[in-house]
């Protein structure tokens, strides 16, 4: 069951160590499948569908959502999923997995992404080839999939193949989203790989909020 996003904390260091270490690790890599996507969905100004970024405004001070940029995950009748992906955390992912041995030694960070289910883990990839177990976003980008995928991309990179992992995830009632795109609490930008793994999570906000003002037939955020 979809919950609106209208919590109003966002998790500490030390409340998300304490959310880490209760997480199982046969749950980890599944994410709520139960809305059904849109199919053949062209991007206009107005349209939310999987893949697009949204934009906080400025003047967005939810805490939980203040100056985030949210991949959509899921977009449908019964709601709206996303992942915030400039939520980094100072938890290495090694620290939360500790019985991945491949993880060991690595600097991979844990993300907050979202204030729904912290104790739920999400993976989101990008690759040459679909992962088993995995659901498309949009070309080369993946959600979920299992941890032979996460250790083979370890082992055995290939060149633009990489992954986040977050915990959490962000959700809408149905036309919530849409009633605060109408307020001007956000604004859209079409799917982009380099922005969800290439790019300084610290400096995704701003940058995306570059292109939006160089864009014509977007949204005019609120300030």
């Amino acid at each position: 069951m979809l919950l609106p996003s209208e919590y109003s904390t966002t998790p500490s260091h030390a409340d998300v160590w304490t959310i880490i270490a209760r997480l199982l690790l046969g749950g980890l890599f599944t994410i709520l499948s139960a809305i059904p996507a849109l199919a053949g969905t062209d991007f206009v100004p107005w349209s939310v569908a999987k893949g697009v970024l949204l934009v906080a405004s400025p003047s967005l001070a939810d805490p939980n959502f203040h100056q985030s940029v949210v991949l959509i995950v899921e977009h449908g009748p019964h709601g709206t999923l996303g992942l915030i992906l400039n939520r980094s955390t100072k938890v290495l992912l090694s620290e939360a997995l500790p019985n991945l041995t491949v993880l060991k030694g690595t600097t991979y960070h844990l993300f907050t992404g979202g204030p729904v289910e912290a104790t739920r883990l999400h993976l989101l990839f990008r690759l040459l080839e679909p992962p088993t177990e995995a659901r498309s976003l949009f070309d080369g980008v993946y959600v979920g999939g299992t941890t032979s995928v996460l250790e083979r991309i370890i082992k055995q990179p290939k060149p633009t193949e990489t992954f986040r992992a977050f915990a959490g995830y962000a959700s809408w009632a149905p036309r919530q989203l849409e009633v605060e795109m109408q307020q001007g609490a956000w604004a859209a930008l079409p799917p982009d790989a380099g922005s969800i793994f290439d790019k300084d999570p610290a400096m995704l906000w701003k940058d995306s909020l570059s292109r939006l003002q160089g864009a014509s037939g977007l949204y005019r955020l609120k300030r």
